[in-house]
């Protein structure tokens, strides 16, 4: 019903039911794997009102495996491609850790799909494109902080100042303005920067 396919790679369609309603497949050198995409073979659809939750499983030779969840996949959407290679390895513990019923540690990267309603994939969809604005707001938040405080703990007062023809001075209030406009527009849409 599923097929995988890694870049570079065949497609694998290799998938264990592990439950009535989830199954696995493993993902062999899971390091040199940047883009995954999950997809129904065509074979068989979705039972009526249900979807694939889309589940990864980075490899952690300390840790049993974690899940986290890429996006999904229906009979409306038969395919969806996800970049893994920005997912943190060793990701923080999780419910769905044990969702697939494998508690021991694994050397290999796995898919993981759920059959769920569909409303309840699109909700858990959403929530994961709306977890990632956050991270992406909360990034740009923190990165600017740091670039301000850095560049402040080099103010000298006017008089302190040392003539240089070989450099440029910025005052600092420029600098808070570019940050407060900055912060302002990470607020209003966090993707601004993307266009």
């Amino acid at each position: 019903m599923f097929g995988v396919l890694v870049t570079g790679r065949l497609v694998q369609t290799d998938f264990e039911q592990v439950s009535p309603t989830r199954c696995v497949s493993t993902i062999v050198d899971a390091d040199s794997i940047n883009h995954i995409v999950v997809f129904l073979t065509g074979i068989q659809p979705f039972p009526e009102g249900t979807g694939g939750l889309v589940y990864f499983s980075w490899p952690d030779e300390n840790a049993p495996p974690t899940w986290q969840l890429l996006g999904h996949i229906s009979n409306e959407k038969p395919s969806a491609i996800f970049k893994i290679s920005n997912l943190k390895k060793g990701s923080q513990f999780s419910e769905e850790m044990v969702m697939f019923g494998m508690q021991q540690q694994s050397h290999l990267a796995r898919i993981g799909i759920s059959v769920e309603p569909l409303q309840e994939v699109q909700q858990q969809s959403a929530n994961v494109a709306s977890e990632m604005n956050n991270v992406v707001h909360l990034f740009g938040q923190k990165m600017l902080e740091n670039f301000v405080n850095y560049t402040s703990s080099f103010v000298v007062s006017p008089a302190q100042i040392i003539p240089n023809a070989n450099e440029s001075y910025i005052p600092l209030s420029t600098m808070q303005t570019w940050y407060n406009n900055f912060l302002r527009k990470l607020q209003q849409n966090p993707n601004f920067w993307r266009l």
